[in-house]
């Protein structure tokens, strides 16, 4: 759904275009996808994400209001596997975790491979250096949280009271008062 800018398509490609002759850039922009989807099998019903869109809160809450139980994310890191990225990333699912009430996983090919509960623990962690097969119970969750019910208002409410505090400040400046200078005594 959500594509990687300058991997999987370049924005203002007839501009820009140029950029894949020196990078890896995508030659050809990718095709985004219809919509999200909810698998289901074995009574499980599994959200899954690509990669780069585990950067999105949103996603993984559609997911939730949608019926997932468990959201997966599938991820390939290894353009920047000596680096920090991989970690980065993968700790990007104990945040949808505790976003969404849902366990999530984040299997990788390359990367941190990892699982967290729906509180956000750390079940599993695979680190980039690691290969195998592991098994790990999810405990399920159908936990509505206040971010799945109502969405993306701290940010909001944060704005909100931000607006209010400048109000505020610009009303209480423009009611102050400037001292009258006074004229010294002629005595």
């Amino acid at each position: 759904m959500r594509l990687v800018p300058f991997g999987e398509y370049i924005p203002l490609r007839p501009v820009l275009g140029w950029l894949s002759g020196i990078t890896e850039a995508a030659g050809e922009d990718r095709r985004r996808g219809d919509g999200l989807v909810v698998l289901g099998t074995d009574g499980l019903a599994i959200g899954p994400l690509v990669c780069f869109e585990s950067s999105f809160p949103d996603l993984s809450r559609h997911l939730a209001r949608t019926g997932a139980d468990l959201v997966v994310v599938q991820s390939s890191t290894s353009t920047f596997q000596e680096s920090w990225a991989p970690e980065q990333h993968a700790s990007l699912a104990a945040l949808r975790a505790v976003e969404t009430g849902r366990p999530v996983v984040h299997a990788t090919l390359t990367g941190v491979s990892a699982a967290f509960d729906a509180r956000g623990r750390r079940l599993l962690w695979m680190g980039t250096d690691e290969r195998g097969t592991w098994e790990v119970t999810l405990p399920r969750s159908r936990e509505t949280t206040p971010f799945v019910r109502m969405g993306d208002w701290v940010p909001l409410g944060a704005l909100g009271a931000l607006l209010l505090a400048a109000i505020t400040a610009a009303l209480r400046a423009g009611r102050r008062t400037l001292p009258v200078p006074t004229a010294p005594d002629a005595g």
